[in-house]
């Protein structure tokens, strides 16, 4: 069960499972902690995992004022310090990677180690349109289905939409019971697409693992790759056949891959 809890003044949603070294993980766009069930689930036997909803996604509110990558960083950093949890391996996925990024920079020494999912150092013009076109979809579609439906494309392989998968998210997703607002996604996506750390990841110290989806249309492993080459002695690996979220898609393949790097990272390697 999750609770509440306060993060220097934001009630934020949070939720924890397991046993085992603290992992903490990091949602990205719209995504509230039930994104994570595959690990929540699939890692509990390992870790004591803790997940949490974003200011502006699920259960947590967005409070007035100017949102920004800083404050979400800060945030998480709240949330370990009231769980009084020292430090955690941070794994982060899209949007919630740029999160993650700036907390290692931030607060370092809550860091344990990074897994950076899908992820970028600074939007290309690409990811600058695609985010535009979000930012107008989400207020144009006819409905919240068509919405949902038109922007899984960016997100899901070929193969999820083909076998249904992608079908059944969209019913979840419908039947969620803390939707998010079209004010809420539009805040969330402007400070996603305002991330830039092309200059500062060579200060992260923690070991870092870069993980792209070969076929990913939003954050290519080109990116990722830009990623991986600027944080010192960071892993960069692309998984054949996948997109945007292959944490969803193939947890297994996923929770293996975090699962091996978390326990070198434990055994000093």
């Amino acid at each position: 069960m999750g609770r509440m809890i306060d993060a220097d003044g934001v009630e934020l949603w949070v939720e924890r499972r397991g046993q085992g070294p603290d992992v903490l993980l990091i949602s990205g766009l719209g995504d509230p902690v039930e994104a994570w069930q595959p690990q929540l689930d699939g890692l509990a036997d390992r870790y004591r995992l803790t997940a949490f909803d974003n200011r502006g996604a699920g259960r947590t509110p967005l409070p007035e004022g100017p949102l920004s990558l800083a404050r979400m960083a800060d945030d998480a950093s709240a949330v370990l310090r009231a769980l009084r949890v020292p430090a955690a391996h941070v794994a982060g996925f899209s949007g919630g990677s740029f999160i993650a990024q700036e907390l290692a920079l931030r607060h370092p020494g809550v860091v344990r180690s990074l897994v950076l999912m899908s992820t970028m150092a600074r939007p290309d013009p690409y990811f600058r349109a695609m985010t535009r076109y979000w930012h107008w979809m989400v207020e144009r579609a006819p409905d919240e289905r068509a919405m949902l439906e038109a922007f899984f494309l960016w997100i899901y392989t070929p193969r999820a939409h083909a076998d249904g998968m992608v079908d059944r998210f969209v019913e979840e997703t419908l039947a969620f019971e803390h939707p998010q607002s079209v004010e809420n996604f539009q805040r969330q996506l402007a400070a996603f697409a305002d991330h830039d750390t092309l200059g500062r990841l060579g200060r992260i110290t923690a070991p870092t693992l870069v993980l792209a989806g070969e076929l990913d249309l939003a954050t290519p492993p080109r990116l990722g790759r830009v990623v991986a080459d600027s944080i010192p002695d960071a892993e960069f690996e692309v998984l054949p056949g996948e997109a945007h979220q292959p944490f969803q898609e193939v947890p297994d393949v996923f929770n293996s891959r975090v699962d091996a790097f978390w326990r070198q990272v434990e055994a000093g390697g």
